[in-house]
């Protein structure tokens, strides 16, 4: 059924089709029974499949990464493909618009995508407000939090400060972004002391809740591995929960595109297949180097189940898809957690 879906969803423009997608996803999710049925054909049921991370316990270690869902539209919804979790955002304090279009685009040769899509977003207190009225309690969300663009890095802890005290009320975990290729000098943050005075004052206001909700990092797959070996060091100084490991790659190697057409797409974080190996890597890294010291959220060109299984191999507590799911469908998902029981 995907397949037929796909095929028509491919011939709009990428962003059309993610909208287009999201109608769809809502109207039939209206449908009496349609989300049991959904659920009965895609989720897996198996106690080989729960993780208890972070303190948290999923039913399944695959969840949806940020950037799908970004306004909190269709969480439940997405819920009944058989994620065991779902990340929103990332959102910011104030709405904005993004990038200019077109900033979404497909490289089908390569299973890939490129987006500059530029935290495009309604503000945190739409996303809030959404979460506030959902039916679904026991479904794991996470809070995927940044700057806008008009908040220069000096400023851009306070940013992070209003988006955490927004979504503490209505998310199990957060992610701060410090690692999107689309936002100007954002990755700037990721240097060793903006970023600790950031993650420290976070999980300071952290400590002062009535409960104290797990924050994690999510990474650029570009760092060095003396950049990872600061992570390390960072992640042990703040004693924030874990990494995710990783965002989109400003990288162009390896391609099936020649420089011509590359340079036509123009900016932007590259995700997908090409990005299945790297990732891997820079898990199995920071779990080695850490001696198993934190968790880490696995996330980068999962196609196959094999790939989430290299993943978990190199270390990866959780998994998460984007563009694997945009590609692959829901089947993904299901084929997965398959596997993990088959392993277990």
């Amino acid at each position: 059924m995907y397949t037929l879906l796909k095929y028509f969803l491919f011939k709009q423009q990428p962003e059309n089709a993610h909208h287009l997608t999201f109608r769809l996803i809502k109207n039939v999710s209206k449908l009496p029974f349609f989300g049991s049925i959904t659920r009965s054909f895609y989720a897996v049921t198996s106690e080989k499949l729960n993780r208890n991370v972070f303190g948290l316990n999923f039913i399944n270690p695959v969840g949806l990464a940020a950037g799908l869902d970004k306004d909190a539209i269709a969480f439940e919804e997405l819920a009944n493909f058989g994620f065991g979790f779902i990340e929103i955002g990332t959102v910011t304090p104030l709405p904005q618009q993004g990038n200019d279009q077109p900033r979404l685009f497909r490289l089908t040769k390569d299973d890939a995508l490129i987006n500059r899509m530029g935290f495009n977003n309604q503000g945190v207190a739409a996303a809030a407000d959404r979460l506030k009225h959902r039916k679904n309690k026991n479904l794991i969300i996470g809070g995927n939090i940044g700057k806008n663009k008009i908040t220069s890095n000096e400023e851009a802890v306070n940013d992070y400060i209003i988006c955490f005290n927004t979504l503490y009320d209505y998310v199990d975990y957060f992610v701060v972004n410090v690692s999107s290729p689309n936002t100007p000098n954002l990755r700037d943050l990721q240097e060793k002391e903006p970023l600790t005075k950031l993650l420290s004052t976070l999980q300071n206001l952290n400590n002062y809740k009535p409960k104290v909700k797990p924050i994690l990092l999510k990474i650029a797959p570009d760092l060095t591995n003396t950049q990872l070996d600061d992570i390390i060091e960072i992640v042990e100084t703040t004693q924030i929960a874990g990494v995710i490991a990783t965002n989109t790659t400003i990288s162009r190697e390896n391609l099936s595109y020649n420089q011509q057409e590359l340079e036509s797409i123009g900016m932007g974080g590259l995700s997908g297949k090409p990005l299945t190996v790297r990732s891997t890597e820079v898990i199995r890294y920071l779990k080695t180097k850490s001696n198993n010291a934190f968790p880490v959220i696995g996330v980068g060109g999962i196609h196959s189940a094999q790939d989430a299984l290299d993943k978990i191999n190199a270390g990866a507590d959780l998994i998460q898809l984007y563009t694997g799911f945009v590609y692959e469908g829901p089947k993904l998902i299901k084929e997965i957690n398959n596997a993990i029981v088959g392993k277990s």
